[in-house]
C-alpha cells in the first residue's frame, strides 16, 4: 500500500507540474516562478499529504542529469571566451556573497558561530542553472548575457559546495583550518574536472562501437551519474564533473551518432530534464509548510525578517559586484578595454538583477546536520532552513517576476549575433553540399534531371544566405518568417492529405507513419515543428 500511496503522490505532482507549466506558457511567465507559487498554495489545500525532500534525492538523483545538460547545451567557444566575467562571478561572488551574509547572519542572530554563519552564506551565494536556464533563455535576453549567467551557474555550484562542507566540518567538529580547506578547494575541483573528462572520454569510445539509437541515448543518459558518483568517490566536486563531461562529450557527440541518434536523443533529454525541472520547483514551494513548523514558537516573525535581510544583502552585493568586476580589470588593462569596451549599464543591471536561487540552495539547506560531533543540536538548524527558503522566494519569484517588466523598459537593442552566424552556417553548409554534389555528377546510375534539381537547390540557398546578401532587404527576419508560415501550410495541407488517406482505407497506418515522419523532419529542418496550427 505505501508504494500505491508513492505512485499516487507522483501522479499528482506531475499533474500539477503539467497544468502549471501550460498557465505559464500561456501568461508568459517563465514556469520555474509559476511552479515555486503552485507549489506553495498546494501546501496549503487541506488534508495534502507532507511532501518532503530530501538532499540525497536532489543531489544524486535530480542534479546530475541538469548540470550535464545544461553544460551539454552550453557553447564551449562562448564559455571560453566569457571565462574571465564567468569566473569573477562563480568564484569571487560566491566569496563576496559568502563573507556579507553571514556577517548579517552572525550580527543578526546572537549566538550563532562563524562557521554555521559561513554556511549559510555558502548556501544562499550561488544562484541556480536550472532557473537561469529556464528564465534567460524564455525572457530572449542578449545573447553574451546569457552565456555569461549560464556560465556562472553551472561553475558557482562548486565553489559554494566546497565552501559549505568546510564551513559545516567546522560547527560538527569545531575546527577550521583555511589553508586546508584552500588544497580541499583546489583538488575536489581538479579531481571533478578530470572525472567529468575521463567519463565523457569513455563515453565517446562507446558510442564509436555502439550502433543502436536506444543504447547511445542510454549511454548518454548513464554518463551524468557515474561522472558525479566517481568525483564523489574521491570527495571531489561532482558539479564540476558533470559539467566537464557535458561540455566535453557536446563537441564530439555529433560526429560519432546518426541523425536519428541526435533527433530521439535530444527529444528524451527535453522531456527527462522538464520533468525533473517541473517537480524539482513545485517541491520547492511545497516544503514552506514543514520548514514553519520547525521553527521555535514565537519566533517565526523573526527568523522572516532575518530571511528578509539576508535576501536583501545577497541581491545588493551582487548589483555591486558586477559592475565592479566589469570596470576593474578594464581599468587595469588598456588592451582589454580596447578589445572588449565596457558593456552598457542596462546589460550589467540585467545580469546584477537575475541572480535566482534554486534547487541546490534548498537542498544544501535541508542537508545541514542534526547534531554536532558531541550531540548537541546543530545550531540554528531550523531557522536556517527557513531563511534559505525566504532567500529563493525573494530571488527566484520577487525578482524573477520583475525580468520581463525591465526587459521592456530598457528597450535593448535586438541581439542578432547568432541570426548572423546561422545565415554563414547555411551558406558554408549549402557550398559544401553544392561541391560534393559536382564531384559524384559524373556518377553513371544518376538521373541528370534529379541532378539539376539539388543543384538548383543548393545554388538559390547558397546565394540566399551568402555574406553579406544575407542582410539584405529581400531576406530579413520578416520575409523569412513569412517563408516558414507558407512552408508550414504546405507541410500540414500534405498531412492532412495522408491521414484522409489513411481513413479511406487507401493507404495502411505503416505507410503513413513512414511518410508522416519525413514530414516531421522538414518541419524541424524548418524549424517549425513546434508551432501550433
Amino acid at each position: 500500500m505505501e508504494s500505491l500511496h508513492q505512485l499516487e503522490t507522483i501522479i499528482l505532482l506531475l499533474t500539477a507540474v503539467l497544468a502549471l507549466t501550460t498557465i505559464a506558457r500561456r501568461i508568459l511567465i517563465p514556469y520555474p516562478i509559476l511552479l515555486v507559487i503552485g507549489g506553495l498554495l498546494l501546501g496549503l489545500i487541506p488534508h495534502l499529504p507532507a511532501f518532503s525532500l530530501d538532499p540525497d534525492l536532489v543531489f544524486l538523483v535530480f542534479l546530475p542529469p541538469i548540470l550535464w545538460a545544461a553544460a551539454y547545451f552550453t557553447s564551449w567557444r562562448d564559455f571560453r571566451a566569457n571565462a574571465r566575467p564567468i569566473g569573477l562571478l562563480a568564484v569571487g561572488l560566491v566569496l563576496a556573497t559568502t563573507a556579507a551574509v553571514a556577517a548579517v547572519a552572525h550580527a543578526a542572530l546572537p549566538g550563532m558561530g562563524w562557521a554555521a554563519a559561513i554556511a549559510l552564506g555558502a548556501i544562499v551565494s550561488p544562484p541556480d542553472a536550472v532557473a537561469a536556464t529556464a528564465i534567460s533563455r524564455r525572457l530572449h535576453l542578449p545573447h553574451r548575457i546569457v552565456t555569461i549567467l549560464e556560465g556562472e551557474s553551472l561553475v558557482n555550484d562548486a565553489t559554494a559546495l566546497i565552501l559549505y562542507r568546510a564551513a559545516i566540518t567546522a560547527v560538527v567538529s569545531g575546527a577550521f583550518v583555511f589553508s586546508h580547506t584552500l588544497l580541499q578547494f583546489i583538488v575536489a575541483a581538479t579531481v571533478g574536472i578530470a572525472a567529468g573528462l575521463l567519463v565523457g572520454m569513455l563515453a565517446r569510445w562507446t558510442l564509436r562501437w555502439t550502433h543502436d539509437s536506444f543504447s547511445e541515448i542510454a549511454i548518454t543518459l548513464l554518463c551524468p551519474y557515474i561522472a558525479w558518483v566517481l568525483a564523489e568517490q574521491f570527495h571531489a566536486s561532482g558539479v564540476l564533473a558533470c559539467v566537464a563531461g557535458g561540455l566535453y562529450l557536446r563537441r564530439y557527440f555529433s560526429e560519432i551518432v546518426e541523425p536519428a541518434t541526435r533527433i530521439e536523443a535530444k527529444a528524451v533529454w527535453n522531456l527527462l530534464v522538464f520533468l525533473l525541472n517541473g517537480v524539482i520547483f513545485i517541491l520547492i514551494g511545497l516544503q514552506l509548510g514543514a520548514l514553519i513548523d520547525a521553527v521555535p514558537t514565537g519566533q517565526l516573525g523573526s527568523v522572516i525578517r532575518i530571511g528578509a535581510l539576508v535576501s536583501l544583502t545577497a541581491i545588493v552585493v551582487r548589483l555591486i559586484w558586477v559592475p565592479l568586476a566589469a570596470w576593474i580589470p578594464r581599468a587595469l588593462s588598456p588592451a582589454l578595454r580596447a578589445r572588449d569596451p565596457m558593456p552598457p549599464w542596462r546589460s550589467l543591471f540585467l545580469i546584477g538583477w537575475t541572480g535566482m536561487r534554486g534547487i541546490v540552495t534548498l537542498a544544501g539547506a535541508l542537508a545541514l546536520p542534526l547534531t554536532t560531533a558531541g550531540g548537541a543540536p546543530f545550531p540554528y538548524r531550523a531557522e536556517l532552513v527557513l531563511i534559505t527558503f525566504s532567500v529563493i522566494l525573494a530571488t527566484l519569484v520577487v525578482q524573477g517576476l520583475t525580468l520581463t517588466p525591465l526587459i521592456r523598459w530598457f528597450n535593448l537593442e535586438e541581439d542578432r549575433t547568432l541570426e548572423r552566424e546561422e545565415m554563414r552556417a547555411r551558406e558554408q553548409a549549402a557550398t559544401a553540399g553544392l561541391l560534393r554534389l559536382e564531384e559524384l555528377a559524373g556518377n553513371n546510375n544518376l538521373v541528370p534531371e534529379q541532378v539539376e534539381q539539388l543543384r538548383v537547390l543548393y545554388d538559390r540557398r547558397r546565394q540566399r544566405y551568402a555574406w553579406p546578401a544575407a542582410i539584405a532587404p529581400d531576406c530579413t527576419t520578416e520575409a523569412d518568417e513569412a517563408f516558414k508560415r507558407l512552408r508550414r501550410e504546405t507541410l500540414a495541407a500534405e498531412h492532412r492529405a495522408l491521414i484522409e488517406l489513411r481513413n479511406q482505407g487507401i493507404i495502411s497506418d505503416e505507410v503513413l507513419h513512414k511518410l508522416e515522419h519525413e514530414l516531421d523532419v522538414e518541419a524541424l529542418r524548418l524549424g517549425v515543428g513546434e508551432d501550433r496550427k
